[in-house]
């Protein structure tokens, strides 16, 4: 799946590109609106992201432009506008879904998830890394066959260290996934969460897989 990141601050898109990269996706990204048009108009994508405050062309007028070409690529609006007028102009001129900064790398899956499951319904692969399975369709975690009852942060930590199995996801790397790119590394609130998910993935099972590396992240081993 290609999505392209129409996006002009270098930090919010070095941020969903490696997010997404991380969840597997395909992803271009470019810096203005004019090139956005240009990559739109020539390419096949499943998604868009677009931001509306752009160099050389506004995100309002790259959505315009696409929908009077007919061209039906679903966009969903990243934006810092947050007035109501805003958003019913973007998702009236053709925007499929609209959501304002700050915002959370989790919700941003959930609303590229949605946006794909009216077009094309892609087949996910379940995430397996020793007795954990994970399967992103149904959002299920299981160890051992048991079902685990995670809550949806817990699940975003889990999925991340699946798909980065044996490698160190650092706290940066947690927070950013799972909280945005705004959130504060000084917070405790990664340590809450992983002894809160320790307890669910490791308790009365052997080897504990979850491993805490000292002053740097966590890791699953396999």
């Amino acid at each position: 799946m290609t999505i392209l990141v129409v996006e002009d601050e270098p930090t919010i898109a070095s941020f969903i590109e490696k997010g997404l990269k991380l969840e597997g996706f395909a992803i271009q990204t470019v810096t203005d609106g004019e090139t956005a048009l240009d990559m739109i108009e020539s390419n096949d994508y499943d998604l868009v992201i677009l931001d509306l405050m752009l160099p050389k062309m506004s995100g309002e007028e790259v959505i315009t432009s696409v929908r009077e070409q007919h061209i039906t690529t679903p966009i969903l609006v990243l934006t810092a506008k947050t007035m109501v007028d805003d958003k019913v102009t973007a998702l009236d001129n053709g925007a499929d879904d609209y959501l304002t900064k700050p915002f959370s790398f989790e919700e941003l899956l959930a609303r590229i998830r949605a946006l794909t499951r009216r077009g094309v319904v892609l087949e996910p692969n379940v995430l397996k890394v020793g007795e954990i399975e994970l399967n992103p369709a149904t959002r299920e975690v299981k160890r051992s066959g048991q079902l685990l009852t995670l809550t949806k942060k817990e699940y975003a930590i889990i999925e991340l260290l699946m798909r980065n199995p044996d490698r160190v996801c650092t706290r940066n790397m947690i927070g950013e996934h799972v909280w945005g790119f705004e959130f504060d590394m000084m917070s405790n609130v990664i340590d809450v969460h992983i002894a809160r998910l320790r307890r669910k993935v490791d308790k009365g099972f052997n080897p504990k897989l979850i491993r805490t590396i000292r002053d740097v992240g966590y890791r699953l081993q396999k």
